[in-house]
């Protein structure tokens, strides 16, 4: 009844909807959040565990030796002994066009956008070379074990369908939207505050809450909208109160400065947001660096989102969020973790809560390892409002898992044999790990990817 960790492959996903099979291992998920409660009364961790998953759902989930009696025979189970169970990793915010331009030469926001993002984005008006990259941005998350992701696309509805055709195929939980921009780029990626809500509505009603497919409202940022295109966009937004809308917002101090120059009668960036009826529960905006005090208690009261993108951040030189100042207890705002890719360098949310470590290491604030794997998994989707459906390893929920080999690299290995605790080995993982460290990725309780 017993299979073995599967040999490294990409696998298929399996499509027999009824079909029941279970990982065993150790398993860890959250209740809570480490940010505002003690830290025994979030954190749920089970030695030799078993995951039940059937229809796409977690069935069961408890003891090893309580529950495999109870399985009907014929049932596989995947034996992960010296590996974690964990709920998929969720990347918030992230832009799948630049995949084909991460690591190109760093420059400061603006300039790098204009030398390099809008440059490679005006490629996604051939669908086919959209196809081209989503696959490959859909392999290299499935490989670091992200299951669940809001992306940007570009201003094209081609690459936007490109996107949400690839991800059904694999059933994966894709969040994503075309970009809407009607200034300060180049003429070829900009559109009209009619076309941005025409095109954006049509891309609505073709795949919002079609599978597991969500449409999100992506307005790039505030300098590339016109007063028109925003109010055209907020008045989608009031159409479809249920669609996420995704953002960018006080990234770097000369963009904040530039958005003060074209927004006069806004009395801070957040305010831009809040006048065109975009500030709102799911509603979530990368990076944040730079708000004032009233600005994040503003996105407190809206109950929005932010986005925290430290690869991304230290790339472009545009500073370190203070992650505990954001989720404050007096006033905590909702916050995920997001690759940013292509500014951000890796596709690793181990990776990504390496460099969250640091950029609160440098405000005195040092992020603990239960706080930055909750902001990757539970964190991430009570940001994007899908923790009622993934994020957890919870009875109930879509079975998206991932796998983490806790031995993945030989420095890995030594290093465990000292390790005295949970919180330990997790930081450690979150140190040292990368994408060799997701052993497999469960895309609906269907192995998607294993190594």
């Amino acid at each position: 009844m017993t299979a073995s960790a599967p040999a490294a492959a990409v696998l298929p996903v399996q499509r027999s909807d009824d079909l029941k099979t279970a990982l065993r291992g150790d398993v860890l998920t959250f209740r809570g959040n480490p940010f505002l409660q003690p830290v025994d009364d979030c954190i749920s961790f089970e030695r030799d565990a078993l995951v039940v998953m059937e229809e796409g759902r977690i069935v069961a989930r408890g003891a090893a030796r309580e529950l495999l009696p109870t399985l009907e025979a014929g049932v596989e189970v995947a034996h992960y002994p010296d590996h974690l169970i964990l709920p998929g990793f969720i990347d918030c915010h992230v832009h799948y066009p630049q995949t084909e331009m991460i690591a190109a030469f760093g420059e400061q926001l603006i300039d790098w956008l204009n030398r390099y993002t809008f440059v490679a984005e005006q490629g996604f008006a051939d669908p086919e070379h959209a196809r081209e990259v989503v696959k490959v941005f859909l392999a290299e998350q499935l490989r670091n074990g992200v299951t669940s992701s809001c992306v940007f696309g570009t201003v094209h509805a081609g690459a936007v369908d490109a996107l949400f055709e690839e991800a059904a195929c694999l059933d994966l939980r894709i969040m994503a939207g075309k970009v809407c921009m009607d200034r300060h780029a180049p003429e070829a990626l900009l559109d009209t505050p009619l076309r941005a809500y025409e095109e954006s509505r049509a891309l609505i009603e073709r795949w919002h809450g079609r599978g597991r497919a969500e449409y999100v409202i992506t307005p790039r940022f505030a300098p590339t909208s016109s007063h028109g295109q925003l109010e055209m966009l907020g008045a989608l937004a009031a159409e479809f109160p249920d669609v996420l809308i995704q953002s960018h917002v006080s990234e770097n101090l000369d963009e904040v400065a530039w958005v003060a120059q074209l927004f006069p009668a806004c009395q801070d960036y957040t305010r831009v947001y809040e006048r065109y009826g975009l500030l709102r529960p799911r509603a979530i905006y990368g990076h944040g660096i730079h708000l004032s005090e009233d600005e994040l208690a503003a996105f407190h009261a809206s109950g929005a989102s932010l986005a925290h993108c430290p690869t991304s951040n230290f790339f472009l030189g545009s500073g370190c969020l203070n992650a505990r100042r954001v989720c404050r207890a007096e006033r905590p705002v909702k916050l995920g973790l997001g690759t940013d890719i292509g500014a951000g360098t890796s596709f690793s949310m181990l990776q990504t809560m390496n460099e969250a470590y640091k950029a609160a290491q440098f405000h005195g604030q040092p992020l603990t390892a239960a706080q930055a794997f909750y902001l990757a998994t539970r964190g991430g989707a009570e940001a994007l409002g899908i923790a009622q459906r993934v994020g957890s390893v919870e009875v109930g929920m879509e079975a998206d898992l991932a796998v983490l080999d806790l031995r993945s690299t030989p420095l890995l290995d030594y290093r465990m044999r000292y390790v005295r605790d949970l919180d330990e080995t997790l930081f450690v993982q979150m140190m040292l790990g990368d994408d060799r460290a997701i052993a497999a990725t469960y895309v609906a309780g269907k192995a998607a990817h294993a190594r």
